[in-house]
């Protein structure tokens, strides 16, 4: 959704209300009504729509690939766009077998350009130097819980044993008798 709002040139947020009131009770409105529709079909098609699940990943994939294709394409009808679809998956695919989550990556991909224009001005206040981050207490606090939640990960793989969880599993890391009581 954040996605279709910012490809239609509308800045979602806060001001969504403020600046763009028709495009805001749409959306609403369009929600109450996808939900009814939605619960009318879906009732009578759950035991259908189950037996999706038992299709083959050899036949289910094609189809994924066709429809998600076919979707970039007829955004723009650009040819850039499938390929740069086609470079996101790779990197996606790369970042999801390192058991990175993807909900990250996908807001920042979403976010990334409101968070780019917000520090274009931000520097054109503080005339272009970086020093706003750490002046003030706030934004220094800010930036060190940032940076450390973004290395905690990277320390917590690297500072796990591989040996702990089976020792704990075995017993080894019990210092009582279990005969004693």
């Amino acid at each position: 959704m954040l996605g279709a709002l910012i490809a239609y040139g509308i800045q979602p947020g806060p001001r969504l209300f403020v600046d763009n009131p028709d495009v805001f009770w749409s959306v609403i409105i369009s929600m109450y009504f996808g939900n009814i529709v939605l619960l009318i079909l879906n009732l009578p098609l759950i035991p259908y729509i189950s037996r999706l699940l038992a299709i083959p990943r050899p036949i289910l994939i094609p189809l994924i690939l066709f429809f998600s294709i076919t979707g970039v394409y007829l955004v723009s009808f650009n040819t850039f766009d499938i390929n740069m679809m086609v470079l996101i998956t790779v990197i996606a695919i790369f970042l999801r077998l390192l058991d990175f989550p993807m909900a990250p990556m996908l807001l920042g991909f979403i976010l990334g350009g409101i968070m780019e224009n917000n520090l274009s001005r931000a520097l054109i206040l503080s005339d272009g130097s970086f020093s706003f981050l750490w002046e003030r207490p706030i934004t220094l606090g800010i930036m060190v819980v940032a940076v450390v939640l973004m290395v905690l990960p990277l320390f917590n793989r690297f500072a796990k044993k591989p040996g702990l969880k089976e020792s704990i599993k075995s017993g080894a890391g019990i210092t009582a008798d279990k005969g004693e009581g």
